[in-house]
């Protein structure tokens, strides 16, 4: 049996920010160790509370940021590896790998007109002619993405807030890329558009074969893209498994916690079931806690917890768990 093919490969990601404290500098430490695989045309769905990581993880693929350690590949090149010394100019890679913004306010250009902020990536990268093929392109995005071509000599600000995210998706595809980064995409939706917006991205993934890793802290719209989801607590990936699976099995008992309190449309169900309350606060990424980072806040914490940070073993069929005690 040949191996599988990943179009993008991360092993022990770390992201460290330097935070002055007194006359000293101390690692704020955003993202810790984590690695995942993710095959062409799959979506990942990466989730976890605000101010896990998820979104440093996307920046620093992207090398929006630059990496602390760890080993990132994309398309069987190594673009990153902090062992061997290789850090590789992203720019011939930018074509291939975009990224959507979590804000549709604050990402796009007050001062260009709609076609001008699609175009621009097609201006870097000098993918036209001429005049005229650049306006049939901008046209074609716009049309892909569900806008008006009479839209095209506006403004951002006249745009609502799901016109303003389909003309980042616009501007994330001109270059045609087979790896896109959509970080918490719908979250500044109405949910009313948010599900438009969702299901815009699975219509794209279809016609165009582009893979995701697809941020978001809303299981259920995460569970409803993913193919598979990561689940990703204080700059650690605590559980990695199959969506469907993730659902109806979730081992971590932080993930348990997380799917716990999504909403239940049934009210008998909802009656039954049970809501898993975390205690205490979380962790200082500038002070955390010794072994598993969860431990502090979890009913199954043993002394061994403490002092062993569980790694991510497989529990079957692809299920990552990393827990000492589930």
């Amino acid at each position: 049996m040949s191996e599988e093919k990943y179009l993008l490969e991360v092993e022990h990601l770390k992201q460290y920010f330097p935070v002055a404290q007194g006359f000293k500098k101390i690692p704020l430490k955003a993202v810790d160790d984590v690695s995942f695989k993710i095959r062409p045309g799959e979506t990942l769905g990466l989730v976890g509370e605000s101010g896990c990581g998820k979104t440093t993880v996307g920046r620093t693929l992207l090398r929006l940021y630059q990496p602390t350690g760890g080993k990132i590949t994309f398309d069987g090149d190594v673009l990153y590896d902090s062992e061997n010394k290789i850090d590789k100019d992203m720019l011939p890679y930018r074509k291939k790998m975009q990224m959507v913004f979590q804000d549709p306010y604050s990402s796009l250009n007050p001062r260009m007109t709609v076609e001008d902020i699609i175009g621009e990536p097609l201006d870097v990268h000098k993918l036209y002619s001429n005049k005229a093929q650049r306006r049939e392109k901008i046209l074609h995005l716009m049309e892909l993405v569900g806008l008006n071509a009479e839209h095209a000599m506006r403004y951002a600000h006249e745009f609502s807030g799901g016109q303003r995210q389909r003309i980042g998706i616009a501007r994330a595809l001109a270059v045609d890329p087979t790896f896109i980064v959509c970080d918490e995409p719908v979250s500044a939706l109405d949910v009313s558009i948010q599900a438009q917006v969702v299901n815009m991205f699975e219509e794209l993934q279809e016609k165009l074969g582009v893979a995701y890793l697809f941020i978001a802290h809303d299981l259920l719209v995460v569970h409803h893209i993913s193919d598979r989801i990561a689940v990703m607590y204080l700059g650690h990936i605590v559980e990695i498994a199959d969506a469907d699976e993730l659902n109806n099995n979730p081992m971590h008992p932080y993930t348990l916690s997380l799917l716990s309190a999504v909403p239940i449309p049934d009210p008998e169900t909802a009656r039954n079931s049970k809501r898993i309350i975390l205690e205490g606060d979380v962790p200082s990424p500038l002070h955390m806690p010794s072994g598993c980072p969860f431990r502090t806040r979890c009913r199954y914490a043993t002394e061994k917890c403490a002092e062993v940070n569980p790694e991510l073993t497989d529990r079957g069929d692809g299920h990552l768990v990393a827990c000492h005690n589930r």
